[in-house]
């Protein structure tokens, strides 16, 4: 089941602040995928806070337990610095036994997620504006499910996406509805640092 604490409500100052930026038009706004976005049938990649197990098959002294550093790389034995984030965890896990095959004469290595911590900006015309903090992956629909729902004067139609990728704000427009009625959509997951505005029906 997954699991989310509140940290603190949004402020009516940082509140008007994201509707003048959502406004101003300085973000690009587009109905595709942004960059790097998991869908429902592509891996979700390791991000920094993830803390992931690493298994020695062959060597059971060097079995641990690290979090993806911020600049996404981890420091193990032997090999020393590599980079974790942005890889899919069969990837990464890969990566590792080629790494380890000269130093190991069994160098099968298992990687598992134990934890990966992930904060979200769930605002607008939902029941509870908050900053939430999720454990595992979860979607966009389930952030603002978090959030209270959509209050009595928000849609689902064209919520917006908020995300920095390599210094810049991008935006992706969403309709959501599809969701509530039972349809099969495409699921897209929220990453550390999102914001997910919902906005109020137009009268």
């Amino acid at each position: 089941m997954m699991t989310c604490r509140v940290i603190g409500k949004e402020s009516a100052g940082v509140l008007t602040a994201l509707v003048m930026l959502i406004s101003t038009g300085c973000q690009t706004v587009s109905d595709t995928p942004l960059p790097e976005q998991p869908t429902a049938k592509t891996p979700v990649n390791l991000s920094p806070g993830d803390v992931l197990k690493i298994t020695f098959a062959g060597a059971a002294d060097l079995n641990q337990s690290q979090k993806i550093r911020a600049d996404g790389k981890l420091s193990l034995p032997i090999i020393g610095e590599v980079t974790a984030a942005g890889k899919t965890i069969l990837d990464f896990q890969n990566e590792l036994m080629r790494l380890y095959k000269p130093q190991l004469r069994n160098n099968e290595i298992i990687v598992t997620i134990e934890s990966g911590i992930v904060q979200v900006v769930v605002s607008g015309a939902v029941s509870k504006p908050a900053k939430l903090t999720f454990d595992r992956p979860t979607t966009v629909f389930q952030a603002i499910m978090e959030a209270g729902g959509v209050n009595e004067y928000g849609t689902l139609k064209k919520v917006r996406l908020i995300r920095t990728v390599n210094g810049e704000q991008l935006t992706q427009v969403l309709d959501l509805r599809p969701a509530l009625s039972g349809k099969t959509t495409s699921v897209l997951y929220v990453r550390d640092g999102d914001i997910v505005y919902v906005p109020q029906t137009p009268f």
